[in-house]
């Protein structure tokens, strides 16, 4: 039964995941001022550049879980920006007791994607992807 699963099951797991990275993308490069400005009040080195940065990544790894191009790569690259935002804008054991609960929610929240991602990344987009397309006609 999972195997005739497997096609709508990975494209419904990649669509999902997007969920996630794409419209965050778009806000960053909306509200491009906001995201540095957020970015510096937590000490990182060049906030522009890793404003700029993120919302690539987000965008362009967003549309490449869409479209199951490259799925591999963008899961990978997706779960390491992930668990590494993870650990810098939402370490609950440094916050006040207050905002440790939702600070807390957030950042397992992100570890359980990063999981997905890592997923993804080791099973593949499925059938119903290009990276099928691209396999099968080589």
């Amino acid at each position: 039964m999972f195997t005739q699963l497997q096609n709508p099951l990975s494209l419904v797991a990649r669509l999902l995941l997007a969920v996630l990275f794409l419209p965050a993308g778009i806000a960053k490069l909306t509200g491009f001022e906001g995201t540095v400005g957020y970015i510096t009040s937590v000490g990182l080195p060049a906030p522009t550049l890793a404003a700029a940065a993120a919302l690539i990544l987000e965008i362009v790894g967003g549309i490449a879980l869409i479209i199951g191009l490259g799925t591999r790569f963008a899961s990978l690259a997706l779960a390491f920006f992930t668990l590494v935002a993870s650990f810098i804008f939402h370490a609950y054991w440094a916050v006040p007791a207050g905002q440790a609960y939702v600070t807390q929610l957030l950042f397992f929240k992100n570890i359980a994607v990063a999981g997905g991602l890592m997923a993804l990344a080791a099973f593949g987009a499925g059938g119903w992807s290009l990276d099928a397309r691209r396999s099968a006609g080589a």
